[in-house]
């Protein structure tokens, strides 16, 4: 077998994006390992579209060293990142950046280096390591890939043992750390890096990296992340290098025009010459693919030689680039001269517990029905005009995104670690004083969240046990700062929700908040009102409307 020494900018380009595609492919598999069995599990959605981001950057990066092609790869990680665990593939890929920033080409050594760096700097980017998780995963890869380079000139051999030893990682993660041996799963951050590895591998080796399926689903969502963090920002329509957004899905090997057999490689060189923001997907039957060009006919065109055109759809982006820059400046004519003093940021899901923020002093909110990215949150605090900003991530998979965020803007920020909605509502209402300063506001909320428990009920997606408890999928499930305490059989909310409340409920709590979601009503709000009275009748209670989805019930006790 030839030894192959180096990695060009040419295969550098297809690991990254064939990591992109790898993990679109595997994400309903990677939120399954969520430790959790609620349907919430996004840490494959989270991943996909943290690298998807980063692939485009790589993409449309002029500089083809391999250091410019990483830092690239690593600036669209960074923007693009979501839930902790695209943070920390965020930070893997900086680490890597910037161990490799001088090269022109990687070799085994620099390659092993990228990787070593990437372990060091994730590991410093979590104030806590714990093993057991995706930084088991990378430490125990970047290892064995440096000693492979010690020995070996294969960059092949480098990156076969880089995943091999992340498959060997993986596999221990319940071994590390118990609640995922309880519910028998491995770390689902460490599934999707042991797969981008996996690209990697399959690239430089020359594998075939076979999809199941073009998932259009998650295609259109990457696309649309692209565009959030690409052609949007640009006001000038005229700035626009490529002006068509060009999409189509071409059946191969059938049709009247159809006179050349599929090869990935030639097909994306072809289109990469004619455009930018590439997205190529495929399996045996289909090619997927969203371009960015001035020739959408052209590209149209190439799609027929292979095979016959089911969909095509065409975008004039600079015409919907003039209409938003109307609308924005209509909206800046709009807007106060004057800077407001402090903003306070809540991320929220569901028009009613978005209100319930708004009404309770919060200025801007960010929908959290796919968890922000670090971007997103940017640009939430830069939108804001405020000279100092308070946010609520009020789930604790964004406190990662939203430090990073905290880091990459010049005015004062705190971050009030809110892990639910109820600890965020409680927090701006009873901890918050307008006419207190920043650090002393941050005390102050931090202290009285803690004086709020929160409670939340869903149905289980999988069977697994949980600290002796056993849940069936489809059961009813209630949660009790973080635990999952109560199992009801047949999916009866009601049932689980009284049973979660008899286990909150204590002789010093004096109030009550019930918020109904989508998946709940007003009638079953009320039902459990009397269950409460029923426990204490001097227990207050407060019913809400709050249209979240996924949970039915979020109950506060204070």
């Amino acid at each position: 077998m030839e030894v192959v020494t180096k990695i060009t900018n040419v295969e550098f380009g297809k690991m990254i994006n064939a990591a992109a595609s790898a993990l679109q492919d595997n994400a309903e598999k990677i939120n399954k390992l969520n430790v959790f069995p609620v349907p919430d599990g996004d840490t494959g959605t989270n991943m996909t579209l943290s690298m998807a981001s980063g692939a485009e950057y790589e993409r449309d990066e002029v500089d083809t060293r391999l250091g410019a092609l990483a830092k690239a790869t690593s600036k669209g990680l960074l923007m693009g990142a979501r839930g902790n665990s695209g943070v920390i593939l965020s930070q893997i890929f900086r680490g890597f950046a910037t161990a490799v920033k001088d090269e022109d080409v990687l070799t085994s050594r620099t390659f092993a280096n990228g990787l070593m760096g990437g372990a060091e700097t994730a590991y410093k980017a979590v104030m806590k390591p714990t093993e057991g998780t995706i930084l088991t995963v990378i430490r125990e890869a970047a290892t064995a890939a440096n000693n492979t380079a010690k020995e070996s000139e294969d960059v092949v051999m480098v990156a076969k043992a880089a995943y091999d030893a992340a498959e060997v990682a993986l596999a221990s993660t319940p071994d590390l750390l118990p609640v995922l041996k309880e519910v028998g799963v491995v770390d689902s951050g460490g599934q999707g890096l042991v797969i981008v590895l996996e690209a990697f591998y399959g690239v430089l080796s020359g594998q075939e990296i076979n999809h199941d399926t073009v998932d259009n689903a998650g295609l259109e969502a990457m696309i649309k992340e692209m565009h959030n963090t690409g052609v949007q920002g640009e006001l000038n329509p005229e700035s626009i290098k490529y002006g068509y957004c060009t999409e189509m899905m071409v059946d191969l090997g059938v049709g009247t025009t159809y006179d050349t057999d599929f090869d990935y490689d030639t097909f994306y060189a072809y289109l990469a010459e004619l455009g930018d923001s590439l997205l190529v997907i495929n399996d045996d039957e289909v090619v997927k693919v969203h371009v960015h060009t001035e020739h959408p006919g052209k590209v149209f065109e190439w799609g027929l030689k292979f095979g016959a055109l089911r969909k095509t759809k065409v975008d004039n982006m600079r015409n919907q680039q003039a209409e938003a820059s109307k609308e924005a400046e209509t909206a800046k004519k709009n807007e106060q001269s004057v800077q407001i003093e402090r903003a306070i940021i809540a991320i929220a899901t569901g028009t009613g517990v978005q209100n319930l923020f708004q009404s309770s002093g919060a200025n801007i909110i960010i929908d959290a029905t796919q968890a922000p990215s670090t971007a997103d949150i940017v640009e939430a605090i830069q939108k804001s005009g405020a000279k100092e900003v308070i946010i609520m991530p009020n789930d604790s998979n964004i406190f990662m995104a939203a430090e990073q965020a905290k880091d990459m803007v010049d005015v004062p920020v705190e971050i009030i670690k809110t892990r639910t909605i109820p600890q965020g509502l409680t927090a701006l209402l009873v901890g918050y004083n307008p006419d207190a300063d920043l650090t002393t506001n941050a005390t102050t909320m931090t202290e009285a969240m803690g004086n709020v428990k929160s409670g939340s009920v869903t149905t289980s997606v999988r069977d697994t046990t949980m600290k002796g408890l056993t849940i069936h999928s489809g059961d009813a499930i209630g949660i009790f700062d973080g635990d999952i305490v109560v199992s009801e059989p047949d999916a009866n909310i009601l049932e689980a929700a009284e049973a979660l409340l008899k286990k909150m409920l204590t002789e010093e709590d004096e109030m009550v908040t019930i918020i109904y979601g989508a998946d709940g009503d007003e009638k079953l709000a009320n039902q459990l009102s009397e269950v409460v009275a029923d426990l204490d009748d001097d227990i207050d209670v407060d019913i809400q409307k709050g249209d979240q989805p996924i949970y039915p019930i979020y109950i506060a006790v204070e």
